[in-house]
């Protein structure tokens, strides 16, 4: 049976090379490497999991595609998944929170020597990620942002090189403010509703509170280019 993605893994799929060996950390239910193994998009895959379930629903749904050669299921935290052994170039993260993801590039730094092209879905705090990217030798080539179910997603794809993001960029993505898609300006409109919400809940005397918010109102009416 063929394998089916959501339109936010079907976004991710889209920035994996052809021919790549792919890692997937949080794999879920390996559906990203069935996906791409059964497109023959790429050449080999390792799906890595850290909870018991999930880990067992990978490999049931790899033993049932018979990709078994093609997909190793691994029971292992973050990019403990993988060894510099495996040659393996691309790594994809995704449906995590920002800061996670962060914490996950952090704790096996030393793995990415290899790994040629990063794809990292954070489900919030881009910011982090952009970050942890920044001050550890990544540069973003692609950002893309999608509207699923109600909720919006970015995607940050990076490879080695130095890059250098304004704090304005950290925020709302280099690629993504030049390109101001439809689902990115819904994003921040909504954004701005809730700070402008927020700010009115805020008293008068607490001054420090309300200048940090106004910043932040600020901030994303520059993006939105309204006054």
């Amino acid at each position: 049976m063929e394998t089916r993605l959501s339109k936010r893994l079907e976004a991710v799929a889209s920035f994996v090379p052809k021919g790549a060996r792919l890692v997937d950390v949080g794999s879920d239910h390996a559906y990203l490497p069935l996906f791409l193994v059964e497109k023959g998009r790429i050449e080999y895959a390792i799906a890595g999991e850290v909870v018991q379930g999930p880990y067992l629903s990978a490999l049931k749904n790899v033993q049932e595609a018979q990709q078994g050669e093609k997909i190793a299921v691994r029971m292992a935290n973050g990019l403990a998944a993988f060894t510099l052994s495996d040659k393996m170039d691309t790594l994809t993260i995704a449906g995590m929170g920002g800061r996670l993801i962060a914490d996950i590039l952090e704790a096996g730094k030393d793995k990415l020597v290899g790994i040629q092209r990063l794809i990292l879905q954070p489900n919030n705090r881009e910011d982090d990620v952009r970050s942890w990217l920044m001050s550890n030798g990544f540069q973003l080539v692609a950002e893309s942002i999608l509207e699923e179910s109600g909720k919006r997603y970015e995607i940050l794809v990076a490879e080695h090189g130095q890059m250098e993001l304004s704090a304005q960029e950290l925020r709302f993505g280099p690629f993504l403010q030049a390109d101001r898609s439809p689902v990115f300006i819904q994003k921040w409109e909504r954004e701005l509703g809730k700070l402008v919400h927020a700010l009115e809940q805020v008293p008068l005397d607490r001054q420090a509170d309300r200048a940090a918010i106004l910043q932040k109102i600020k901030d994303i009416k520059e993006v939105l280019h309204v006054s």
